[in-house]
């Protein structure tokens, strides 16, 4: 619990994080490149605003919590055939969430023309920042799972030193009893082995759904400034819409993994909050500094593409690696033609989901 709790902190300080790089664009934003919005006006898009922020942490909220509701309906158990399917459903939402949405957005924001051509213009940043949060992922992964587990398996052997000192204590005493004794042993060794393969997946999917809550988070709180700070109402009633489906469907993903993850009720519901507040949060910021925010000033720019870049990288790795990959490569979905026709299928129309998408968003 407490590893939890230190884990959501941390969430919080990297949103902290981005909100503070973010907002140094109000002072240095000395770019001359104008703003797209053409017919501003103020009072109609504030109430679009206003209004957003409901549409979406309802769509946030309702979508994360549907997968949690495995707990309540069996038929969206985990060791269920169908959770398999809409896992991968989620994992094509992911995955078309960083290719379609973030890193397009991305390549444009870091190749402005407001930017200096250098370095900005020879080298592509984009690129090489997705690359290199993949592979910082990777280590992150890895060692947070190798902790983990070394944690579990030193927890492991304590329990296992404190039995057989009990057994040889009873040994000793009871002679007679000694194949009984033997017999309870190898069964304790077996149901031990078996629960440290259990407790293996379980911490491997922990830090999945942690490390993508991450980049998802560092998502969020971008599109959600960038909702706010906009004061054409044409461009937020399309965004309101297009939003709302994305986090929607985002949350099924994010809350396939939590799920799967079994943590406390507790520790799913301040995850799942985490997730819902994040872009609600960011248009409320993004609104409070829109009459001095300049979106075209080149800190702004160097800095929501940078951590567009790098969240983009964070999915693509996780939607391929961890989730896409780990179950498509699983004995049960490769010895069952039923679950992967229909898991194949799936992730075809999460990619596609999310991928329409982008026209409006």
């Amino acid at each position: 619990m407490l590893i939890i709790q230190a884990s959501s902190l941390n969430m919080l300080k990297v949103v902290a994080s981005i909100l503070i790089l973010l907002f140094p664009t109000v002072v240095f934003g000395e770019c001359t490149c104008e703003s797209e919005d053409a017919h501003d006006n103020n009072n109609e898009a504030l109430k679009y605003k206003l209004g957003s922020i409901a549409s979406i942490l309802v769509a946030g909220a309702l979508g994360v919590s549907l997968p949690l509701l495995g707990k309540k309906i069996p038929a969206l158990k985990p060791e269920n055939d169908i959770f398999f399917i809409v896992k991968a459903f989620a994992a094509g939402v992911i995955l078309a969430t960083a290719f379609i949405h973030i890193l397009p957005d991305a390549f444009e924001t870091l190749t402005s023309p407001c930017l200096k051509e250098n370095p900005w213009g020879k080298f592509p940043f984009t690129g090489f920042v997705c690359m290199m949060s993949a592979i910082g992922t990777l280590m992150v992964d890895a060692m947070a799972t190798g902790y983990y587990k070394n944690s579990s398996l030193k927890t492991t052997q304590v329990t296992d030193d404190d039995e057989e000192s009990r057994v040889g204590h009873d040994h000793g005493h009871a002679g007679h009893a000694h194949g009984h004794t033997h017999g309870a042993t190898q069964q304790a060794s077996n149901a031990n082995g078996s629960e440290e393969l259990k407790s293996s997946e379980l911490i491997r999917h922990r830090v999945i759904s942690q490390v993508l809550e991450l980049g998802i988070l560092v998502h969020s709180v971008i599109i959600g400034i960038t909702l706010g700070v906009s004061q054409n109402p044409d461009t937020i009633k399309s965004l309101l819409v297009a939003l709302s489906f994305h986090q929607f469907f985002e949350g099924i993903g994010l809350g396939g993994c939590i799920s799967q993850a079994q943590f406390k009720s507790r520790s799913a519901a301040i995850m799942a909050a985490f997730f819902s507040l994040t872009t609600p949060i960011g248009i409320a910021v993004g609104t409070a500094i829109s009459s001095v925010y300049s979106e075209t000033s080149p800190t702004a720019l160097i800095v929501q593409g940078t951590l567009e870049s790098a969240a983009a990288g964070i999915l693509i790795y996780m939607a391929l690696v961890d989730l896409l990959a780990a179950d498509f490569m699983s004995s049960r979905m490769q010895g069952n033609k039923r679950i992967q026709s229909g898991s194949y299928i799936s992730l075809l129309l999460g990619t596609g989901c999310m991928s329409l998408l982008a026209k409006w968003a």
